[in-house]
């Protein structure tokens, strides 16, 4: 039978011969993680496919938008447009281990491109749409790319101009539209997708018959904010190993029980929604359905009422954003409606947080209000059918997470990086306490270092942990320690239960002139706490005598560039009136123009400043900033995570001028 050949392909997997841990070589191989809690037999990306392929194939797998209508394809129609999609690949002459760099907003194409470059030997690197030329060029060439796949024009335009200095690239495909002009070796993606037709099936097969799971197959750059990015190679057994055992802690359930549907819309250069669209829903036969390019812009929520996932992930700025949302539909209703709203979301709360399981008894009060008003206002968001909610790629504030529960929706936190695969902590039903970001995936393992006051470095080990940073020796062996645990460069700790609570990044910590170590973090959340009106607020004082803050207002965004106005949001126009002022943009509050919204925000940190754990930790001074962050400013990076040496480059004089004696 079909299953039974497909076991004993399995049995018959040898691995590459390996000596190390880690390498840095694209074509290099390691020694897995195999032990006890995770013996699994290692496979490759084509074997999970071809498994998956065997349970679902007749099932969706990817839906598009074309004309206004949702088009639909099969796991088996996508396991054969891969593979048609790595024919072409080779037709192009990708040589094994090196690179096809997909550049461009989330599409079936782009999943095509990704699993065909590896059906095709080759390695897959994602780059962020945000990214300037200079920095695609550096990926590009870093990953030795011999073919760029491209959306549009705007993602064409940039590979052009640096088109000279990539050695390596031999074609680039363009996936959305037809390419303006004829250039050679530029292909359209339907005459990319024919050329491989003369590339035979058995050559293709040949090389996936040649891969092995302890090789290199993904390539994830880090979007580093302080010198080049990194390039962190994951093996097949990575990818493989990861999206099996990371989204059982999530509760995914395998589409031959009940199958998930989600909206893909996070960048897929990055490791969340790479490992959570992309990998998992291979595994377990999930139904992708891809949102639009103008998604964080304000289209995602159009696509989730239409869609209605069973589950959705978000990076904090998105949950925030949704937030703010629900707020201002809530300040627009009448009197009544406000209370009943208002009264709704505080049982929510209350029975939400008395509870440890979701699945608990709930007292009457909360079932009323849940089926009567929150279930109308999760319909808004279009998250009515939705069962799990994650949040990861950086801390989310503990104001969000309770918001939600006022809703009934449980925020799942996940902690990890890069060099994990993705999730390394995840909470779940079964694993859910806050404020932490959960209990240690099954499987994997931790472990604290440098343990002080009951806080330490957290460190990773499983078969999650990456192959090593390509072509970059040093930073392999600062990350990897000589026994091979994975050092996080975070700073947290472990309760009885096995709750791991993250205190932020050790090279965040401030240390003051005193030699006071000062976790920023806390504090900026404290305030943001206190003080709805602030959307961002960085603490400032590494090497100085006291403590400072930058504090930026909640504005509007313009629609399309997402540059932030000077408009202030309608949260913050109606606290202010609700204080006195008549402030309704940036410049009527700042350089003390505002006496009631300066002496609200000194009242906010004096607060703060009484919850203090030692006189260092008091905020002595702070400015508000004529600009709120953004990616597009370069405060943020391209998951919304704040860029603080960016940040205190940008406003080196500002800081100076608060020093100044």
């Amino acid at each position: 039978t079909k299953q039974e050949g497909f076991k004993e392909e399995l049995a018959g997997t040898t691995l590459a011969q390996a000596h190390s841990l880690w390498t840095t070589d694209a074509k290099g191989s390691v020694i897995l993680r195999i032990e006890e809690g995770c013996p699994e037999e290692p496979v490759t990306v084509h074997q999970m496919f071809k498994a998956s392929v065997e349970k679902y194939g007749n099932m969706y797998a990817l839906a598009s938008k074309k004309n206004n209508k949702w088009e639909k394809i099969t796991f088996l129609e996508y396991y054969q447009l891969c593979r048609r999609a790595a024919r072409s690949f080779i037709k192009l002459g990708l040589k094994r281990f090196h690179g096809v760099a997909i550049l461009g907003f989330n599409s079936a194409e782009w999943f095509f491109s990704a699993v065909g470059a590896i059906m095709a030997g080759g390695t897959m690197t994602g780059i962020y749409a945000t990214n300037s030329p200079e920095a695609c060029q550096y990926v590009a060439s870093d990953s030795k790319a011999n073919i760029i796949v491209v959306e549009n024009q705007k993602q064409l335009d940039k590979i052009l101009q640096i088109r000279d200095s990539l050695p390596h690239l031999k074609a680039i495909v363009q996936y959305s539209g037809y390419p303006m002009q004829k250039i050679s070796n530029l292909y359209s993606w339907e005459e990319f997708m024919e050329l491989g037709l003369e590339v035979s099936e058995k050559e293709l097969d040949d090389i996936i018959a040649s891969q092995r799971a302890n090789q290199c197959c993904v390539l994830i750059y880090t979007s580093g904010t302080t010198g080049k990015p990194k390039g962190v190679m994951l093996s097949h057994d990575n990818i493989t190993w990861t999206a099996n055992h990371a989204s059982r802690a999530g509760d995914l359930q395998p589409a031959d029980t009940k199958q998930e549907s989600l909206v893909s819309y996070l960048p897929l250069s990055h490791i969340a929604a790479q490992i959570y669209d992309l990998w998992a829903g291979i595994q377990w036969g999930e139904l992708v359905y891809f949102a639009q390019p103008d998604a964080l812009k304000g289209s995602l929520i159009t696509t989730l009422r239409e869609v209605c996932p069973t589950s959705h992930m978000g990076v904090p700025r998105v949950w925030e954003k949704m937030m703010e949302k629900i707020k201002q539909a809530i300040s627009e209703c009448g009197y009544v409606k406000k209370k009943l709203v208002t009264w709704a979301m505080s049982v929510s709360l209350e029975a939400n947080q008395t509870c440890t399981q979701k699945d608990d008894e709930k007292p009457f009060l909360f079932t009323m209000a849940d089926s009567l008003v929150l279930q109308r206002l999760r319909a808004e968001l279009g998250l009515s059918c939705c069962q799990k909610f994650f949040s990861g790629a950086a801390p989310i504030g503990s104001e969000t997470v309770q918001f939600f529960l006022g809703l009934n929706i449980w925020l799942y936190e996940a902690y990890g990086m890069s060099e994990s695969t993705g999730p390394h902590f995840m909470s779940g039903p079964k694993a859910y306490k806050l404020p932490s970001c959960g209990k240690v995936v099954p499987g994997c393992r931790y472990k604290m270092a440098n343990i002080d006051s009951e806080k330490g470095e957290i460190c990773f080990w499983g078969r999650n942990i990456f192959m090593g940073y390509l072509n970059m020796e040093d930073k392999t062996r600062e990350a990897l320690d000589e026994d091979g645990w994975l050092h996080s460069g975070d700073l947290g700790k472990i309760d009885e239960e096995g709750f791991l609570c993250i205190t932020g990044r050790i090279k965040e910590l401030i240390i003051t002139a005193g030699g006071e170590n000062v976790p920023p973090l806390p504090i900026e959340e404290a305030v943001k706490k206190e003080l709805p009106i602030i959307s961002n607020a960085m603490l400032i004082g590494d090497k100085r005598k006291f403590l400072s803050m930058f504090l930026t207002l909640k504005c509007c965004s313009n629609t399309e560039t997402m540059e932030p106005t000077e408009e202030l949001s309608m949260e913050t126009v109606e606290l202010c009136q609700q204080l006195g002022s008549r402030a309704t943009k940036v410049s009527d509050i700042i350089e003390g123009k505002d006496k009631d919204v300066y002496r609200t925000i000194q009242e906010g940190i004096n607060r703060v400043n009484a919850a203090a754990t030692s006189n260092a930790q008091r905020i002595q001074k702070w400015t508000i900033l004529r600009k709120d962050f953004s990616v597009s400013g370069g405060e943020l990076g391209p998951t919304m995570k704040l860029r603080r040496p960016v940040v205190l480059e940008m406003y080196h004089e500002v800081i100076e001028s608060l020093y100044q004696e």
